[in-house]
């Protein structure tokens, strides 16, 4: 009898322990894991100070956090070495003055000095869309050769940034970097206007633009030039204008060039710094975590190696799970 009731108390401890080992939902599916998803941005690697030499940056010194969550870094390329391919357009306000042509000797010198694996395209943003007098090619000397004077004239949707959108929307994926010049006064004639007067106004379609952009991962450069009528002489609006400018670059990790509210002597400085942020770009990629819908999320880049700035989108769009 006393074995027996041993075996009875062996048999109850050995189902405990069996039933200890299925999960309270074991009627329920178990919940897979989510596999991070691998996303691309392009970033600027920027010494601080002058005559500084490029440090050596590598992948493992490239910190890139999602809130407090540091996220894995995969890939870290510098462009022209593994994603030399770049698409760049030039957009030119129609709304602009005339006098913007003296500046063509530069952009031409600029556009034709790109290397042989850059696609150049040349627009004009007028009436809200880009009327394209050059589709991208390398071909660098046909594409100097589309500039032309501007219309001086906005059109019946003047604004530069519903235009910049207009052309992101058309804008196919080949696989190359792409990214984008704007020279306008940034004001907005359609949203804008005369019924506003003071700092601080900045267009909604600036928010629209640069979230496309971040979406596609394209990257928004602007050089300030001014405009013509009221507005264009106007210091609220020439401020606001480039204001707007301003945060979109910022938005998309791109430069944004003025001085003051009066057109430089000559773009060549501007355009020589350009050259040198597009010499610095690097591919980044990197694994972020999926939410139940795609959407932009924001991340923040750094590196602890010293003398050194990482420029980069405010985003990056990230597919569902």
């Amino acid at each position: 009898m006393r074995n027996y009731q041993r075996l009875q108390k062996l048999v109850a401890l050995s189902a405990l322990a069996f039933m200890a080992l299925i999960p309270a939902n074991a009627g329920e599916k178990a919940p897979t894991s989510t596999s991070n998803k691998p996303v691309q941005m392009t970033v600027t690697l920027q010494v601080l100070g002058e005559n500084k030499r490029m440090p050596d940056v590598k992948h493992e010194d490239v910190i890139v956090k999602q809130g407090n969550e540091r996220l894995p870094v995969t890939g870290w390329t510098q462009a022209q070495a593994g994603h030399s391919g770049l698409e760049l357009f030039l957009l030119i306000d129609d709304a602009s003055d005339a006098r913007v042509a003296s500046q063509y000797g530069d952009l031409r010198a600029f556009i034709n000095a790109q290397p042989a694996t850059t696609f150049v395209g040349v627009g004009y943003m007028r009436s809200g869309v880009v009327q394209i007098a050059q589709d991208l090619t390398t071909d660098h000397n046909k594409a100097a050769k589309a500039l032309r004077l501007p219309f001086a004239s906005s059109g019946a949707y003047g604004s530069p940034y519903l235009s910049a959108i207009d052309l992101m929307k058309r804008w196919p994926d080949r696989g190359n970097r792409r990214e984008l010049v704007m020279i306008s006064d940034g004001i907005d004639r359609f949203r804008g206007g005369p019924h506003y007067r003071g700092l601080g106004f900045i267009s909604p379609d600036v928010n629209s633009a640069g979230g496309i952009a971040q979406r596609n991962g394209m990257i928004v450069h602007t050089i300030f030039t001014r405009g013509v009528g009221r507005l264009g002489n106007n210091f609220w609006e020439i401020t606001n204008g480039q204001n707007g400018m301003a945060m979109l670059s910022e938005q998309t990790g791109g430069q944004s060039y003025y001085l003051g509210t009066q057109n430089p002597v000559s773009f060549k400085p501007y355009l020589d710094e350009l050259q040198k942020t597009l010499d610095k770009h690097y591919v980044l990629e990197f694994t972020a975590n999926p939410g139940t819908k795609s959407g932009l999320q924001n991340v923040k880049l750094s590196t602890e190696v010293a003398g050194v700035e990482l420029n980069s989108a405010d985003g990056v769009w990230v597919n569902a799970k």
